[in-house]
């Protein structure tokens, strides 16, 4: 946001507190980030005076967004812009449904979190690669991962760097597409907007595909951007990764994981993997795991393939949450 409208937002804030009272302003800023806490409540502390106009402003605008998310509740995105533009005018309408976008206060396609990942890949196998993109970049990454593995071929690559590649998206193209796609299904709640794509949103689904679906991916990309295949390797975490990890790191995965799982990831890994785990467990665990790994019999690659999936979601999860720090290269292998 330009730094000028984001200063007349945090004085539309600031009045807005003002107007509340003290009681019903904690309740607000209780639910904001602390960040953005120390600077509202800096401009409260600065204002002097809100004028009457100003007051009546920042209030008819809450009710008008309260009125817009009723209105997305009962109907959806389609129905509140119709709404909105009988009881406000088609003008207001709009100013509206834009200020809800740029306050983060929609996402798009929220109602394909209850459509069947399978079904929603039927829905769109057609589209264009690019509205693909579009869509997967906004979905959960295991769900996006479902629905990457099963498109064609072609197909999955293309839309891969789409997603890499893919950068701010306008609000409007956004409303529009999913207005189109919820026609397929049934009718959805609220919604939020997000800023699409990127190379992160497209490692978070490559994290969640099967391993041939992923060589695959990658192997289109290096013939296409080898540029872009190569940033987006340094960021993706594989099950034989765990080396990268430092003792302290993966002992502290160990703790989070199913036993199963570990036996299960062990039976297909090398032998520098599992080393460095027997390496991060008591003696007696080591021995008992070697055991359950030794003893366990043939078993599915994909089954082992899984539970390696499984247990890199709760690397990624730690590392997310800065419990433990992957090393990727670059920046992030800076640790201060």
């Amino acid at each position: 946001m330009p730094r000028d409208r984001r200063t007349r937002g945090i004085k539309k804030i600031a009045a807005l507190l003002i107007a509340l009272g003290p009681e019903l302003s904690a309740k607000v800023l209780r639910l904001l980030p602390d960040e953005d806490i120390e600077i509202i409540t800096a401009e409260v502390a600065n204002t002097t005076k809100v004028e009457p106009d100003l007051k009546q402003q920042v209030l008819g605008e809450v009710m008008e967004m309260h009125q817009a998310h009723a209105y997305m509740l009962e109907g959806g995105v389609k129905y509140a812009k119709d709404m909105l533009e009988r009881a406000l005018g088609a003008a207001k309408s709009v100013e509206i449904m834009r200020k809800l976008t740029e306050s983060t206060a929609l996402k798009p396609f929220a109602f394909a979190k209850k459509v069947d990942p399978k079904q929603m890949a039927g829905a769109i196998a057609e589209e264009h690669p690019q509205t693909v993109a579009l869509i997967l970049s906004h979905l959960e990454p295991e769900q996006a991962a479902v629905i990457l593995s099963t498109l064609s071929v072609e197909m999955r690559a293309d839309v891969a760097k789409r997603i890499a590649t893919m950068e701010r998206v306008s609000p409007e193209v956004l409303v529009e597409l999913e207005s189109v796609l919820s026609g397929k299904f049934t009718s959805f709640a609220q919604h939020d907007f997000a800023v699409a794509g990127g190379i992160k949103a497209l490692v978070n689904i490559l994290n969640r595909v099967d391993r041939a679906t992923e060589k695959m991916i990658f192997e289109q990309l290096e013939r296409d951007d080898p540029a872009l295949a190569e940033d987006i390797r340094k960021r993706l975490f594989v099950f034989e990764d765990i080396i990268m990890l430092d003792d302290s790191a993966i002992q502290r995965v160990i703790r989070e994981l199913d036993t199963k799982d570990l036996a299960l990831a062990l039976k297909g890994a090398g032998a520098e993997v599992s080393q460095r785990v027997y390496k991060n467990m008591s003696k007696k665990a080591a021995e008992m795991l070697r055991e359950d790994t030794e003893f366990m019999g043939p078993i599915r690659l994909r089954d082992v393939e899984e539970a390696q999936q499984r247990i890199v979601a709760v690397i990624r999860r730690l590392d997310e949450a800065g419990e433990i720090v992957i090393a990727r290269g670059g920046e992030d292998a800076i640790i201060v």
